[in-house]
């Protein structure tokens, strides 16, 4: 059964730090609904009602655009052992750039990771737990390194030309890029 809660609480915080990976769900009027998971160790639960994550460059950056047409996310943690849990963070979210004043403030709760574009910060508006028993047991094995491996070897410049110049979602919706290396 489904529980809400209007925060997220220590053991919530304790189960989400557990967490290899994450699923974020943005949508914008009359754009597709993306979700993505993500890995690496890029997210952090800064209070009750705050968390962020580390964003490093990849395929496209429909969250982005997305948060500054809508402001609406959800983000998904489950266990894939025991004991089985699904917990769902919704709230508003925003970007902050390597060029936003409150970048490095915002950066000092991360290890930047190579090709670091930008931190999500989320106000988390409630929690939703439920059982997760139809989710698989899965062993986490370890962390790709192919993004960190090709960001590590591209200076900012090369990098974020072939992931983040372009100024546009998939549906067209303008993307606040990068000015300054991460």
């Amino acid at each position: 059964m489904s529980q809400f809660f209007p925060a997220i609480t220590e053991d919530h915080a304790a189960f989400i730090a557990r967490q290899p990976v994450f699923f974020v769900a943005t949508a914008a009027e009359g754009a597709r609904i993306n979700l993505s998971p993500k890995g690496m160790d890029s997210f952090r639960v800064l209070a009750p009602d705050r968390v962020a994550y580390l964003d490093v460059a990849g395929s496209g950056n429909e969250t982005n655009a997305h948060l500054a047409a809508d402001g609406r996310i959800t983000i998904m943690f489950c266990a894939f052992d025991n004991p089985a849990l699904i917990l769902q963070l919704y709230g508003r979210g925003r970007a902050v750039l390597p060029q936003d004043v409150d970048w490095m403030a915002t950066a000092a709760a991360f290890t930047l990771l190579p090709g670091t574009r930008q931190i999500f910060v989320v106000e988390v508006e409630s929690v939703q737990t439920s059982c997760g028993w139809g989710v698989p047991h899965m062993a986490f094995e370890r962390e790709r390194q192919t993004l960190s491996k090709y960001h590590a070897a591209h200076d900012d410049a090369a990098r974020f030309a072939k992931y983040a110049v372009r100024g546009h979602s998939i549906d067209g919706l303008p993307v606040r890029n990068p000015t300054a290396a991460a």
